[in-house]
């Protein structure tokens, strides 16, 4: 009869742990009725475009049961922003670490690319001035963003800065200079086919920059020039 009554004992404070327990919980769990948005200054969006945008994600949500990592994933898909931190903020709000995207160029004509190379939404911020074009397939950000890199280091010798630079689907490169200069690079051998150039504007170009519209460089050997006011095509090239 006793170990009948201990075990009952037992039970009802297990029940009673438990339904405390639940009820804890449920008390904890109160609809979130807080946001807090903090972080570094914010240079291109303002605080009402991330209340906007962070609103409906936590809408209908709860302050202990939300899911944290999966609330920050989806505050990574909005426009301008590079980093996210959460944390919950006693007793029914979040706070919201934000870092907003530094952009060194614009991507394929409706995106920017950050300094990794990566692209984002810019809408419906304003696009920055000053910023180079780039283009390429959409996983080439990187990649267009370092050959950019080594194209400025190498050009500068001439004086020169690339306006835009693209790479073809196809892998063919070409860039354009800020005077309006079209140089087509081609797929294959670049380095080989910018010491080229690098002669040839040395040697000749240089004092004719004026007149040019485009030199083409796919070209087993020499280059190919076009002239303001022409329209010959060019054949044989790769």
């Amino acid at each position: 009869m006793m170990r009948r009554s201990t075990l009952f004992s037992l039970l009802l404070l297990v029940a009673l742990l438990v339904g405390g327990a639940y009820a804890l919980w449920h008390w904890l769990d109160r609809p979130i009725e807080r946001v807090s948005i903090r972080g570094s200054e914010m240079r291109h969006v303002g605080a009402d475009y991330l209340e906007s945008q962070l609103s409906p994600l936590v809408s209908d949500r709860r302050w202990l049961s939300v899911d944290l990592d999966e609330l920050r994933e989806q505050a990574l898909k909005i426009g301008w922003l590079k980093e996210v931190h959460i944390r919950r903020e006693w007793p029914d709000g979040l706070v919201f670490e934000l870092l907003e995207q530094s952009p060194v160029a614009r991507w394929n004509d409706d995106q920017l690319l950050n300094g990794d190379g990566e692209p984002f939404d810019f809408a419906p911020a304003e696009v920055p001035d000053g910023l180079i074009f780039l283009s390429g397939p959409s996983d080439s950000g990187s990649e267009v963003l370092a050959f950019h890199g080594e194209l400025e280091a190498r050009l500068k010798q001439h004086g020169m800065e690339v306006a835009q630079l693209r790479l073809e689907d196809r892998g063919a490169w070409r860039f354009q200079l800020e005077d309006g200069l079209w140089i087509m690079l081609g797929r294959a051998n670049q380095e080989a086919r910018l010491e080229r150039f690098d002669a040839v504007w040395r040697r000749q170009l240089a004092d004719m920059a004026a007149h040019l519209r485009y030199i083409d460089l796919r070209y087993p050997n020499g280059v190919a020039v076009a002239w303001h006011g022409k329209t010959e095509p060019i054949e044989s090239a790769d």
